[in-house]
């Protein structure tokens, strides 16, 4: 009874409280977002990098003999599906590099916690001489690649191809005479049987130049979505593929196809984002500041999280290295980083098993009140020779701790309004992700017509407080005690704090009822 008092009292001095655990809200508003939040004074960008796990690497090479003794090479994709992490990435022997694609071959992984992780004898696919390994079958079975990601949809009304995977594979073509990364479609029931979405054959690690879907052009693909009916394949291309605006030419720049159905793809891709000395000079692939590969994708519903490759270019390999960025997009096309050059992930110092570059496969989860980012390895500076390496790695950090506002000037107050919101007919909630809430005076929320007036109800006295921490804590307002906005026409966000608050916010989130 007194616990229960207890309860009742925290309920009743607080205007917030810990929202139910949700895979993702509608709509996201992260603090180093400027298209969702634009209006800001008195406040600044703090960006927190996650840190890495110290079990790491968590998936590691294989023993010697087995399918992935030469390399784990985590240019593949993690989700969350039936309650388990699943992981696919690229396991490379210790032959491969006799072989080139044809070493390079699909592995499968699997956790209950995302931590700790196992390697299943799937009994798919014969290694030598038997089939107790952890491989994918494939048909055609002669399918190799070197990067590969996997999306699981629940709404595809067919059941074969819940699973989807964009194979990046090699081709020549016939027109230029030239060898190029291109990339297929493939589905499957349970992500572990898959066949090739149209015809197609391998030969010597290669597809024949009449099977490529994607246009006759160097591809190399980075990140897979589906953004308002059309999927989108985020990836890397030079030049003669791509140019800058003014027709310079360009080192490796982030570019975009998108298709209806992974089949058929549009002619023309999009210019998505450059980075570095590629910006208005002529590039210098692999001496220059480059994005490589750009972006492997997290879908938020109405924005893109993006993670790529800070490749730190120069003329020697030993000197080159690759760092983990991060992106955004609100639109599926063009990404732009909160700061300039930001590092997310930083590769690792010598004796670690991350030195020397960083790979960004596909994979974030949000486990609690923490968020996952899996990682790779690639060690640059003892290229082109590469004895065995790699491995699957994660950082972890506060759910959605990507960055948070806060005050500049500690004797003046601030204020942030956000994007127009447009709730829906049974109306809407929103969260908050706040730290330091109960540190001097509690941030206030109002809502605000398209006019930038107050709605009543929802300011002035009636305006809800954030008095308490949290990544997940429903915003409730005074004059009715209730989460629920009853606001059926737009509306935008506007939060004050004080000029005594020390409150730091990482996010707000919009919960469609």
């Amino acid at each position: 009874m007194i616990r229960l008092l207890l309860f009742a009292i925290v309920f009743v001095l607080t205007t917030a409280v810990q929202a139910e655990d949700s895979t993702e809200y509608d709509v996201s508003l992260f603090a180093f977002d400027d298209h969702s939040i634009p209006w800001k004074s008195n406040l600044k960008l703090t960006m927190t990098p996650p840190k890495k796990h110290p079990d790491n690497p968590l998936i590691p090479i294989g023993k010697k003999g087995t399918c992935d003794a030469g390399g784990v090479q985590f240019y593949g994709s993690m989700i969350k599906h039936e309650g388990k992490f699943k992981l696919w990435y690229v396991a490379l022997d210790d032959t491969v590099f006799k072989r080139a694609y044809k070493g390079l071959r699909v592995a499968y992984a699997e956790s209950d916690d995302g931590i700790h992780w196992t390697k299943p004898n799937l009994g798919l696919v014969e290694y030598r001489g038997n089939t107790n390994n952890n491989l994918v079958a494939f048909d055609p079975p002669e399918a190799c690649t070197i990067h590969m990601i996997v999306l699981h949809e629940a709404d595809e009304p067919d059941p074969t191809r819940r699973f989807k995977m964009m194979m990046n594979v090699q081709t020549r073509l016939a027109a230029r005479k030239k060898n190029v990364a291109t990339s297929v479609a493939f589905f499957s029931a349970d992500g572990l049987r898959w066949r090739a979405a149209t015809e197609m054959e391998f030969e010597n690690g290669q597809i024949k130049d009449e099977y490529r879907t994607l246009p006759p052009v160097h591809f190399e693909q980075g990140g897979l979505f589906r953004w308002k009916g059309m999927y989108h394949l985020a990836g890397q291309q030079i030049t003669p593929w791509v140019y800058q605006a003014d027709g310079k030419v360009a080192g490796r720049v982030m570019t975009t196809y998108r298709s209806p159905d992974l089949i058929h793809w549009q002619e023309a891709p999009a210019f998505g984002f450059m980075r570095g000395t590629a910006i208005g000079i002529p590039g210098k692939p692999a001496e220059d500041e480059e994005a490589h590969l750009p972006s492997s994708v997290w879908h938020r519903n109405n924005v893109l999280l993006g993670v790529y490759g800070i490749w730190r270019g120069a003329a020697e390999w030993k000197d080159r290295i690759i760092d983990l960025g991060l992106n955004i997009s609100n639109d599926g096309i063009h990404f732009r980083e909160p700061i300039r050059d930001y590092v997310l992930i930083k590769a690792g110092q010598a004796g670690e098993w991350d030195v020397g570059g960083l790979l960004q496969g596909q994979g974030f989860a949000h486990v609690g009140d923490e968020t996952y980012i899996y990682y790779g390895a690639w060690d640059l500076t003892v290229a082109p020779k590469f004895p065995p390496r790699g491995g699957v790695g994660v950082v972890t950090m506060r759910r959605d701790g990507f960055g948070y506002l806060s005050r500049i000037d500690e004797s003046a107050a601030a204020v942030f309004d956000t994007m127009t919101i447009h709730p829906q007919q049974n109306g809407v909630r929103l969260i908050a992700n706040i730290d330091q809430a109960n540190i001097g005076s509690p941030p206030h929320v109002e809502l605000i017509d398209n006019r930038g007036k107050p709605i009543a109800g929802y300011s002035g006295k009636n305006a809800a407080r954030l008095t308490q921490n949290g990544t997940r804590q429903s915003i409730v307002w005074p004059a009715t005690n209730s989460a629920d906005i009853a606001v059926t026409e737009p509306f935008s966000i506007r939060v004050t704090f004080a000029n005594d608050s020390s409150a730091h916010i990482y996010a707000l989130y919009v919960d469609q009822q």
